[in-house]
């Protein structure tokens, strides 16, 4: 019996402009590379180097170690030293982009409405973030981190999405069985991984991403008025 829920959270609980929220996020990180005299060019691509690098990450380590050992390559060394003052940026800084995102009143709806029913609630983001921006981008969502047992960040997981392993970290982390979880997502890459773990599927179609054109109709699926009834079908865990 299903009894936890895995939320994806941009284009599923926080609407989102994917474009619009990366042109703004790596505007201000690069005022902020400026501001502490780095190469704004060379620590952004640094930045995309390290990203790809966690999305193949292999378990073996933390994202978060692996993130900052590619940037320490890429920059040529020494910027770990000056770690502390960029992870500041998420912050402060970071917190300004939240202008650019409109919460979704049903999302706080059916996060509410399960909790009430009794289901422990994970936040399943890809585990590219720190924790603090991350906890910010919840804030966003009109939601509190402490609706969510279980947040993946870099600090904390060794693989991202796609990668079903991310997935059986999460059930891992949060002592679950696949049979005992359902996923709702809006990518229709990263978030159908979770179906190679063995977990369940809700697809948000509102902020839908399909860049295969796959076949949703024999899964769950609709816009948030249709989540929002979803929700309410699923019945009391407690």
């Amino acid at each position: 019996m299903i009894n936890t829920i895995l939320f994806d959270l941009d284009g599923t609980l926080l609407p989102m402009d994917q474009e619009l929220f990366m042109k703004a996020y790596f505007q201000a990180l690069g005022q902020k590379c400026i501001s502490l005299s780095l190469d704004e060019k060379a620590m952004i691509s640094a930045i995309w180097a390290a990203t790809k690098a966690m999305m193949k990450n292999d378990g073996s380590m933390t994202n978060e170690t692996l993130c900052w050992k590619v940037i320490d390559e890429q920059m040529g060394g020494n910027i770990l030293e000056r770690k502390n003052l960029l992870t500041a940026f998420y912050e402060h800084e970071f917190c300004t982009i939240g202008n650019h995102v409109t919460p979704d009143p049903r999302a706080k709806q059916c996060v509410t409405r399960l909790k009430e029913k009794g289901y422990t609630l994970i936040l399943a983001t890809t585990p590219l973030f720190p924790r603090v921006a991350t906890l910010e981008r919840i804030r966003w969502a009109g939601l509190s981190p402490d609706d969510f047992s279980l947040i993946s960040t870099y600090e904390t997981f060794s693989h991202t999405k796609p990668n079903p392993d991310y997935y059986r970290e999460v059930l891992q982390k949060c002592e679950k069985q696949p049979q005992e979880c359902l996923l709702i997502g809006n990518d229709t890459v990263e978030d159908m991984a979770a179906a190679k773990a063995g977990i369940s599927l809700f697809f948000l179609t509102e902020h839908l991403i399909n860049p295969q054109n796959t076949d949703l109709s024999d899964l769950p699926h609709g816009d948030f008025d249709a989540l929002c009834t979803f929700v309410e079908s699923l019945p009391d865990v407690k």
